[in-house]
């Protein structure tokens, strides 16, 4: 593994502009021609409710419910395709499907409206897949995420606010962790292979191996055309360290 998975594309930039540009767009629509896109939101254990576990997300009752979800689309929409680019267009549409199911089951009796189901998945894939990874950078990635979004985790309680659909927001957090499960990231689980571990591997042609000897003592390597000849010496042009080696013969000579 290297940080050379990290890489930045067009899709960064692009993939969260577009999306978030779609949600205005509905809703200049919406208020525009005097739509009322609030029927094809999510209506739990109805099966015309069901039309609303692709559309609701899509839909916003006001600017500041739109709003508050725009900015952190815009963020968490950019890190996917950086640090979970094969992983990225599946969480976003099963993502979208499962929050919408599961609020679909659960859900209070009313429409069920908003991008807020998607940003819980998104916010629940990168903590929980940065830790099953186990990869620094990802790790540090999920640590950044809970503390910033962190508090979002009360809103998935009944009791908190009952003018917003807690019930999206749990299936989100749930539908996250379940793509975790489902995704799997065998570019961040590779063990890292050094050169000298490799089958192919000749320490013969190794530039390092070269200055030791087959007991692994350091040898001198200086080649003839690499010396300068100086009062009867020969003073390599290279700086180089010497160790002198001793076998255990002659160690007990010196000490006859």
């Amino acid at each position: 593994m290297n940080d050379n998975q990290f890489k930045f594309s067009t899709s960064v930039v692009g993939l969260p502009v577009l999306f978030v540009l779609l949600l205005w767009i509905v809703y200049w629509i919406q208020i525009r021609f005097d739509f009322d896109f609030y029927k094809n939101g999510i209506y739990p254990r109805d099966f015309s409710g069901l039309q609303g576990v692709i559309f609701s997300p899509f839909i916003h009752e006001n600017l500041d419910h739109l709003y508050n979800n725009s900015i952190p689309l815009l963020i968490l929409l950019a890190a996917m395709p950086f640090f979970y680019p094969k992983q990225t267009f599946g969480v976003i549409v099963y993502g979208i499907l499962l929050s919408g199911f599961i609020t679909w089951l659960i859900g209070r009796n009313n429409f069920h409206i908003g991008a807020s189901g998607l940003i819980y998945v998104l916010v629940s894939f990168i903590f929980f897949k940065g830790i099953q990874t186990k990869y620094y950078r990802l790790v540090a990635l999920s640590l950044t995420v809970i503390l910033v979004y962190g508090g979002m985790i009360w809103y998935v309680f009944p009791d908190v606010d009952q003018s917003i659909s807690w019930e999206g927001h749990l299936g989100g957090l749930i539908g996250g962790f379940l793509l975790t499960l489902y995704y799997k990231t065998p570019e961040y689980s590779k063990p890292i292979v050094y050169d000298w571990q490799k089958p192919d591997f000749d320490p013969q042609n190794d530039p390092f191996m070269k200055h030791f000897d087959e007991n692994g003592n350091f040898v001198n390597t200086v080649h003839e055309e690499e010396l300068i000849p100086e009062d009867g010496y020969f003073i390599s042009s290279y700086p180089v360290n010497y160790v002198i080696t001793k076998t255990e013969s002659e160690d007990k000579e010196n000490m006859e």
